[in-house]
């Protein structure tokens, strides 16, 4: 779905805007201009010595003199600031690539830093000259790696500590951070870093590395106290973050309690506190902080294909209804706008749909939806009014069961004729979840399982669908700039002695964004003698994408879709249509925007030539 952004614009005065649309500023400047108390300016060189291109780059980046020269400061103690500031900064740099024995010195109008007076005066006649000359010195290597106290038992070379492999301090850092993680996932609450020393050998151009800690005793989460909540329920909140229940202490466990609390909606912000000593018991207590966002919202958002129109929707909705962060969410939407001028062939829906977190128990999120549509699409007309309740049951971090009861009355005029529907069902799922980011994976897997027995309460029909999905990405290359995704998906429906017995919301079809694009919203079928579409009762769909980052914003993804619909319960694979295309993704902070060029290469007669598909998110 394409977001449309709702403008708003201050009151015009002679201040100087800066104008910003999903935080890119297009035009205006960023900052607003800070005046500098008498402002110096000064003319800095930097000379590396035998540093190769890549060093001498990065010191150059890091040094503030040289990023800034175009800035002036303040006063002439501001340039002898900024020089001693870049010289801390240089020699971490060298740390950072193991040069140990490297050396930065900076003189200011000629005169080593270390050697102004504490309130310099330089000649302003013209910029002040600032010279930065660095030796790199030798790189070094490890030389012995001890680790003592508690953290005695574990391997350095696990943490990329060799004897004779790489020294940079980033390195050494980074294995201290992560050795007090590990102490600390042993259920230590209290482990520290005692001792990180360092050693560094001019001669044989070595470093030796101690690095000594203390795990402290294991010990279970204790109480839960909570701060800073005014309309949602403290006990809601200490129960639904399921660190109540005192397992033993895990940070990762405090990790999933934040972002548990923060995928309510309601809490501008989460901070769990832990207690810098242990409870008499032997418990770590916590604090929950928490600050409460806006509970009522409202939106609206757009989507466009160049086949079957753009759609308008809008929402309102609360997300504390009763204390305990119950939401309440109004939704409406239009579609098909531009396919045709018709408002009577337009596609309208609208749906009020209640949700219930932590419902009997914390695991348990309860969902009530009432729905009714709408929908025209070539194939069928079919004005449709849904009642659902259900649970749905977090079985672990990934793994989800869903169950509950339907009631859809369904009046449809399609390839049969005109008939009416009044259908119950108990869709029952499951769905596991092991991507690494819901909107824009780069490693893991999403699969779903589902089947809907139902019961059609006009003419005693009985009928089932089963369903199921798996979608694959695999990142490639430095940083993931390249990414391989697929997704497969079958479906069959049993049941039903005839097909019309069964309502054309719930047979088989594919095509449009959501399955294969290139083609018509539904236009993947069988079709009858007279060239109608039937729906199937099976189904079988394949994607395959490459996700390419071409920048950091921008990235470029070729793809092809196939799908195939057929009249029995098992596909015979007769028809197979398949569509290919390009997309272009631009990375925003809530997914990337979509938009996809596709076409048909087995077209129907008379069917659609390409289709441009716009949205949030990857397709699938």
């Amino acid at each position: 779905m394409l977001a449309a952004a709702l403008l708003v614009f201050p009151p015009l005065s002679g201040n100087a805007y800066a104008f910003k649309l999903f935080g890119i500023t297009l035009f205006g400047d960023n900052d607003d201009t800070v005046e500098v108390i008498d402002p110096v300016r000064y003319d800095a060189t930097l000379e590396a010595g035998s540093a190769d291109k890549d060093l001498k780059k990065r010191l150059e980046s890091a040094a503030s003199l040289m990023t800034d020269e175009k800035q002036p400061v303040s006063g002439d103690l501001g340039v002898i600031i900024k020089a001693r500031e870049d010289r801390d900064r240089l020699i971490a740099v060298l740390y950072e690539e193991a040069r140990y024995g490297g050396t930065v010195h900076i003189s200011v109008a000629g005169t080593d830093i270390d050697r102004l007076p504490p309130n310099p005066t330089f000649d302003h006649t013209g910029p002040v000259p600032v010279a930065v000359r660095i030796d790199p010195g030798p790189v070094f290597k490890l030389g012995s790696v001890r680790f003592d106290g508690d953290a005695a038992g574990h391997d350095p070379e696990k943490y990329d500590l060799v004897p004779g492999g790489e020294a940079g301090s980033r390195l050494i850092l980074k294995a201290g951070e992560q050795l007090l993680v590990d102490l600390k996932n042993e259920g230590r609450p209290l482990a520290k870093l005692t001792r990180r020393q360092v050693t560094a050998d001019h001669r044989t151009n070595t470093i030796d590395v101690v690095l000594g800690a203390i795990g402290g005793p294991v010990a279970p989460f204790g109480s839960v106290a909570v701060k800073g909540s005014r309309t949602v329920d403290a006990a809601f909140i200490s129960r639904y973050s399921r660190l109540d229940k005192h397992g033993q202490y895990s940070p990762v466990q405090l990790k999933k309690a934040n972002d548990r609390l923060r995928e309510l909606g309601v809490f501008s912000s989460v901070t769990i506190h832990e207690a810098d000593k242990l409870a008499p018991d032997g418990s770590l207590p916590l604090t929950i902080e928490v600050s409460e966002g806006k509970h009522r919202y409202f939106g609206f958002g757009a989507e466009y294909s160049s086949i079957d129109g753009a759609g308008l929707e809008g929402y309102w909705g609360h997300r504390n209804l009763f204390g305990e962060a119950e939401s309440l969410r109004i939704e409406g939407k239009v579609s098909g706008i531009g396919a045709t001028t018709d408002v009577t062939t337009f596609d309208y829906s609208a749906g009020i749909i209640f949700t219930k977190p932590g419902a009997f128990v914390p695991e348990a999120t309860f969902e009530s939806r009432l729905e009714a549509k709408s929908e025209t699409p070539d194939v069928y007309e079919a004005q449709t009014i849904i009642y659902s309740a259900g649970l749905a049951y977090e079985l672990n971090e990934t793994d989800k069961l869903k169950g509950g009861g339907e009631i859809a009355y369904i009046d449809a005029d399609d390839a049969f004729g005109n008939n009416q529907y009044l259908t119950l069902s108990l869709p029952i799922g499951f769905e596991r979840d092991a991507r690494d980011n819901k909107l824009d994976p780069t490693k893991g897997y999403y699969a779903t399982l589902s089947a809907k027995p139902s019961y059609e309460l006009m003419d005693g029909t009985i009928f089932s669908s089963f369903e199921g999905s798996i979608s694959g990405y695999l990142g490639l290359g430095q940083e993931d700039r390249v990414v391989l995704a697929a997704r497969l998906a079958a479906g069959t429906l049993v049941g039903g002695s005839d097909l019309e017995r069964i309502p054309a919301t719930r047979r088989f079809f594919a095509g449009g964004g959501g399955s294969v694009r290139g083609y018509a919203y539904r236009e993947i079928s069988p079709y009858n003698s007279a060239d109608e579409a039937t729906g199937g009762r099976s189904y079988t769909l394949g994607s395959f994408e490459v996700r390419v980052k071409v920048s950091e914003n921008i990235g470029i993804v070729p793809f092809v879709d196939v799908g195939t619909v057929s009249t029995g319960i098992v596909p015979d694979f007769s028809d197979i249509r398949a569509g290919a295309g390009v997309g272009i993704r631009y990375a925003t902070p809530f997914g990337p925007l979509r938009l996809d060029v596709a076409v048909p290469l087995q077209r129907y007669d008379g069917g659609t030539q390409y289709g441009i598909y716009a949205g949030i998110g990857q397709a699938f």
